[in-house]
């Protein structure tokens, strides 16, 4: 049976696995019932489900640990998948509303998955309020990462309702295999061949060294000067977010118009994810605020960054990091985000500074305090490399359906660890960004609030950058923040 190696980031993931920190990440898409839906359409949905006997990679790989002939787990296709064991069929008490949905969510979250199995499963939760239902996919994180998931999404749907009603169940789509080429088949490679390929391998892996030694060392060097633009590895504040966790989750939702926040990216000559951050700086300096645990130093963000080509259709994780100041420590809105404009910039510029090929072993060696942290135990003892992750997923523009119902929404359920308590993981799809924040239940009392606090921010922002700007009062302490004239309306739970 063939087998595929996973590289070291994605094996990393299985290594940190626990019961307090399962490393798998899910999807919650919520869907609007078809006009005339037949009462049972549901339960036919789910029937079709059970009796779907295909599964397409990557759905039907199972991890094969390490034995006598390798150093790395690997996966393997399995013949055949137990659907029973990979499917669940929920309801919410009607009419199921959003705190509701929300706590579900949460629960089954909290549920490490059967890795001697295909590491995945799917909920379809019926009974929620106006004509709508949700489908609750997880799969573990060493399989897929943000980028993968979505694109696995977009394959199993369709861009009109008509041509969705016969699509087959996603896991019978999967992933598309690397096409053959037209061309004879070559003879396996000699043993000189085979010898001369590992080395030009080891020389490439050695040449990428001296960029990434530099790019340490210029981290080090701006660290050194206090320049306060270009954030350091775990100079970072101890806070509430950062302690040890354990199994059950919180989860929250919102979700925000795209061209709303582009309007104030313009307004701001600021990107869209300087926007985003910006808000969730926000929200957590207020939510940390009414906790009485507001550092006095700025929270910095961890920020996956895609480096997987635009037509790369595998699965696996193909990420590396910046880190970001959050600007906390600043009371003025306005302020804030230019303080978030101009470290992610200067993020940006140090890993242009790197070649394409040493991406992956400058992610390695960025991440392996982290992931040793979390290996022997002091995960949640030490300083945090950074206090909280924040991601944003690219998706589909257009609006898709499956099953002629369309899809209104795809929010991000992602994983916490010992150290990071918390993730906010944004999507976007159809014109709208769907926050999702996923967070360590006992760690973070009342976390969901981070959801309207997260749109309130964004009223308060565009009320700042609507005015001439303000002599700069730069760290202004600990004082309440201002409410804004406007409330927006939020989805969160």
């Amino acid at each position: 049976m063939a087998s595929r190696p996973l590289n070291p980031l994605d094996a990393s993931w299985l290594m940190v696995e626990s019961r307090d920190t399962p490393m798998h990440v899910g999807g919650l898409l919520v869907f609007e019932l078809p006009e005339r839906a037949a009462p049972d359409y549901l339960q036919r949905m789910m029937a079709d489900f059970r009796a779907s006997t295909r599964c397409a990679p990557p759905w039907n790989y199972r991890l094969r640990k390490p034995g006598l002939k390798g150093l790395r787990p690997s996966w393997v296709e399995q013949e055949t998948v137990d659907l029973e064991h990979h499917l669940r069929h929920a309801a919410l008490p009607q009419p199921g509303g959003e705190r509701e949905l929300g706590q579900l969510i949460a629960r089954l979250h909290s549920q490490p998955l059967d890795l001697a199995r295909p590491p995945w499963e799917c909920a379809l939760i019926e009974g929620l309020e106006k004509r709508r239902f949700a489908l609750y996919i997880k799969m573990h994180h060493s399989l897929i990462d943000g980028i993968s998931g979505m694109k696995l999404l977009e394959r199993a749907m369709a861009p009109d309702a008509a041509s969705s009603r016969r699509l087959r169940p996603f896991w019978a789509c999967g992933a598309p295999r690397r096409k053959a080429k037209a061309t004879r088949e070559a003879p396996p490679p000699t043993a000189a061949e085979a010898a001369s390929t590992l080395v030009e391998g080891l020389r490439a892996q050695l040449g990428t060294l001296p960029s990434v030694v530099s790019a340490f060392a210029g981290m080090v060097e701006a660290w050194g000067k206090r320049s306060g633009t270009l954030r350091m590895p775990f100079d970072t504040p101890a806070s509430i977010l950062n302690g040890r966790i354990t199994n059950p989750r919180r989860f929250a939702t919102q979700q925000f118009q795209i061209e709303r926040l582009k309007a104030l990216a313009h307004a701001a000559d600021a990107t869209l994810n300087d926007v985003v951050l910006a808000l969730c700086g926000t929200a957590l300096r207020r939510f940390l605020l009414e906790l009485g645990e507001l550092p006095e130093k700025p929270l910095t963000a961890g920020i996956p960054v895609s480096v997987r080509p635009k037509d790369d259709d595998t699965t696996g994780n193909a990420i590396t990091f910046i880190i970001s100041t959050l600007g906390t420590d600043i009371e003025d809105p306005r302020e804030r985000l230019e303080a978030i404009k101009a470290s992610t910039r200067r993020a940006k510029e140090h890993l242009q500074e790197l070649p394409r090929q040493a991406l992956m072993q400058y992610t390695v060696m960025l991440m392996a305090p982290y992931m040793l942290s979390l290996v022997t135990g002091v995960g949640g003892r030490t300083r945090p490399m950074f206090n909280v992750t924040i991601s944003n997923v690219p998706g589909p523009a257009t609006p898709l359906y499956f099953r002629g119902a369309r899809l209104l929404a795809t929010y991000p359920v992602s994983l916490v660890t010992h150290g990071q308590a918390l993730n906010i993981t944004c999507h976007g799809y159809a014109g709208t960004l769907a926050f999702g924040f996923t967070a360590c239940r006992d760690t973070l009392p009342r976390m969901q609030r981070l959801a309207p606090y997260s749109a309130e921010a964004l009223v308060e922002l565009e009320a700042a950058y609507a005015q001439p700007p303000r002599p700069a009062s730069r760290k202004t302490g600990h004082s309440r923040p201002r409410k804004p004239r406007a409330r927006a309306p939020a989805g969160g739970r």
